[in-house]
């Protein structure tokens, strides 16, 4: 009897663990629209699934999961805080930047294992593209490379310091990029604002190419994702100094986070608000 539960256990793990696997994948944390609890339940909620995703790393939708709870954690959480105090406390603020950069890190690490797993072969085909055989990405990929890339994209983002890692930002817009030529509508317009951020950040960028993946952003979000006003304020209308734009794309952001309650949507309120405080020294 004893050896009969035993092995009646063994069998029932894997079921679990996938079951667990399932659930969590369907319950991403972006479905909390209250900021200050996703901040407090997030630790827990990433931890334990990146627990079971290290039972079930084959689990594709698991992996983006866990990808995403990171970057947006250290987006969220870790980031925009360094930003806060970046002025009055610069020692804690870089702290907070090199944690944040472990935090992006290792939401790459996950996305790109799982990618690789789906894919084999599929870091080094990145890395040298074969005009021959051009890499191409299913519509099961895709939100693991949005992830990929836009992590990627943090990562070097918190350390301009590492030559090595700014070196890689041809690779968040590869991966980027992929997902573009798959499924441009990905994420109502959350790739379209990636791809803007991406053109608007690289050397010989071109502002009206980025300015045209913002504009495409807003419209796919359709009046209910702050994130692309946020992104086209930062990516064009700054680096324009045009401070009449600036303001007007924030308190539209702001108009869409009260309408249309997300997780996303209050983060980016959050920045709107904090942007808009800082005009004066902005410009």
């Amino acid at each position: 009897m004893a050896l009969s539960l035993l092995f009646s256990g063994c069998a029932v793990r894997p079921f679990v663990v996938d079951q667990t696997a399932q659930a969590l994948s369907a319950q991403p944390m972006s479905s909390e629209d209250d900021l200050q609890l996703a901040r407090e339940a997030s630790a827990f909620y990433l931890k334990f699934s990146e627990s079971i995703l290290k039972e079930t790393p084959g689990h594709l939708k698991l992996a983006e999961s866990v990808s995403a709870g990171f970057t947006q954690y250290a987006y969220a959480f870790v980031s925009f805080d360094a930003e806060k105090i970046d002025t009055k406390n610069p020692k804690v603020a870089a702290q907070m930047r090199e944690r944040a950069a472990r935090l992006y890190a290792r939401a790459h690490r996950h996305a790109m294992v799982a990618l690789e797993r789906s894919h084999p072969g599929f870091g080094d085909a990145l890395r040298k593209p074969d005009t021959k055989n051009p890499l191409q990405l299913t519509k099961a990929q895709v939100p693991l490379a949005y992830w990929a890339a836009a992590s990627l994209g943090g990562w070097i983002s918190m350390s301009k310091d590492d030559p090595d890692l700014v070196a890689d930002l041809p690779l968040s817009m590869r991966l980027a990029e992929l997902a573009w030529q798959t499924d441009p509508t990905y994420g109502q317009g959350a790739l379209a604002s990636l791809m803007g951020t991406l053109e608007a950040a690289k050397v010989g960028g071109s502002r009206p190419k980025a300015q045209a993946y913002f504009d495409q952003a807003i419209a796919l979000g359709q009046g209910q994702e702050a994130g692309p006003l946020v992104a086209k304020a930062e990516g064009v209308a700054l680096p324009a100094e045009d401070r009449k734009q600036f303001e007007q794309l924030l308190q539209q952001a702001l108009a869409i986070s009260q309408a249309h309650r997300s997780l996303q949507n209050e983060v980016m309120r959050e920045r709107a608000q904090w942007l808009l405080s800082s005009v004066d020294e902005l410009f």
